[in-house]
């Protein structure tokens, strides 16, 4: 089974969309693989270097409000698939992002934002990690030596298919 968590990527803005995710200029790459040194190329935060190490690192990102907004394309989860990302965790996700994800096998977690402010208390720590029960509906925030848990939920159906590693295998094990 897959694991879910790992050290964390703050992402500390609303409306990061699907061209900053992946730009447009490389999606007539052939495979996922092809995808996987632009991640997050063309995002502008200050301080934050795409190619840097706490990106390559990062298994999970942390993010705020309407994450993957913009075009429709499944090259954005597949960037972060091919990446090791197993988790986005936001305020909201535009919907076809979200439910891309969870088609890819990976978790989009909404969380309430003042939840968030909490996590984000942590974006400086160097050691920040992050582990994730998709079966419990839990994920627990580790950081500067402090530890928070926080409770979320994913319909039952999009569980099962983060569960089952996303929606081709889910039907290979149902169909």
């Amino acid at each position: 089974m897959k694991t879910f968590g790992g050290p964390v990527l703050f992402l500390d803005r609303s409306d990061i969309n699907t061209d900053e995710i992946i730009p447009a200029k490389y999606l007539t790459e052939i495979t996922k693989e092809d995808l996987k040194p632009y991640i997050l190329e063309d995002l502008k935060l200050p301080g934050f270097d795409p190619n840097g190490p706490k990106t390559k690192n990062a298994r999970v990102i942390v993010s705020r409000a309407n994450f993957g907004c913009g075009s429709s394309r499944e090259h954005a989860p597949w960037v972060f698939e091919v990446n090791g990302i197993t988790a986005v965790i936001a305020e909201s996700f535009a919907r076809i992002f979200r439910q891309n994800m969870f088609n890819c096998g990976m978790a989009a977690i909404e969380l309430p934002k003042a939840d968030l402010d909490l996590i984000f208390s942590h974006a400086s720590d160097e050691d920040a990690t992050m582990s994730i029960g998709i079966e419990a509906g839990t994920l627990t925030m580790n950081g500067g030596g402090k530890q928070k848990t926080f409770s979320f939920e994913i319909s039952p159906f999009d569980k099962a298919l983060v569960l089952a590693g996303g929606w081709v295998d889910y039907a290979d094990q149902k169909y």
